[in-house]
């Protein structure tokens, strides 16, 4: 094994003590069948992907069923509660999807806005405060905001979720202070979720110390869905060792890439 396989086996992170090597997971939603969604999670090398509970079909054994394509012995399936408007919605689905799967792991999604997809904070909280009293490992699909980001670590929830921009925008991160204010603000893994549009928006929000990203939309609208995941897995992995190395500074001037000392001044 090379120090770089090394590096990448031994940078694993954590999720309510269970540890992935994969830093990128995906969804489940707008792919054109479940055996394209399969092929996609392959290429990505992800080991974790999401699925809306109320959207595609993880609780009915007698139709199509993502359960048939995707071993969840080799996957973590993590069932959302997307659709959901109110925490009550949201906590009915989350109940459902673990009766139907024995699933307790939940990313709770309770929207506020219709046309934005914007999360309700409020609603949120209280269903992840619920969730969590009820034994869910709770991810929350949240704002970038790092005060309510300790709120969810405050009441047990599991990781918190910013978005980097609206859901399916593909406009990539906008606020990239804010998820900087959400590292230094909480210990659980920060997983920023929403408005990736392509690899090439992975890296920068992986440089900033987020632990994983997520995206959907960006996989299953791409012209060749395989070859985005694969782009996807690499640009995760390349934005992590950038973290990991670190940045040189920025400066305002020039400075020479070759050694200047010793060598005659010319004017």
């Amino acid at each position: 094994m090379t120090d770089y396989e090394k590096l990448l086996n031994e940078d694993v992170f954590e999720i309510a003590g269970r540890r992935f090597r994969s830093r990128l997971i995906i969804g489940s939603g707008k792919f054109k069948s479940f055996q394209e969604n399969k092929e996609v999670l392959e290429a990505s090398g992800a080991e974790i992907i999401t699925v809306a509970v109320r959207r595609v079909n993880i609780t009915d054994p007698t139709k199509e069923n993502l359960l048939d394509y995707i071993d969840p012995k080799k996957y973590l399936i993590l069932p959302n509660t997307a659709g959901c408007y109110t925490a009550e919605e949201a906590i009915k689905t989350a109940m459902l999807a673990r009766e139907a799967t024995g699933i307790n792991w939940i990313k709770l999604e309770v929207i506020g806005d219709q046309k934005t997809l914007l999360p309700d904070m409020e609603q949120t909280l209280k269903a992840a405060e619920i969730l969590v009293k009820e034994g869910f490992v709770v991810l929350p699909y949240v704002f970038d905001d790092p005060v309510y980001a300790k709120k969810f670590e405050d009441i047990g929830c599991a990781a918190v979720m910013p978005l980097a921009a609206p859901i399916g925008s593909g406009l990539g991160l906008q606020n990239p202070y804010n998820i900087i204010f959400i590292r230094e603000a909480v210990s659980v893994p920060v997983i920023v979720d929403a408005g990736i549009g392509s690899a090439s928006d992975i890296p920068p929000v992986m440089e900033l110390g987020a632990d994983a990203i997520l995206t959907n939309t960006a996989l299953a609208e791409a012209k060749d869905p395989i070859k985005m995941a694969v782009a996807m897995k690499y640009a995760t992995i390349a934005g992590r060792l950038a973290y990991l190395a670190g940045r040189m500074e920025k400066r305002t001037y020039a400075v020479p890439s070759s050694p200047t000392k010793g060598i005659p001044y010319k004017s």
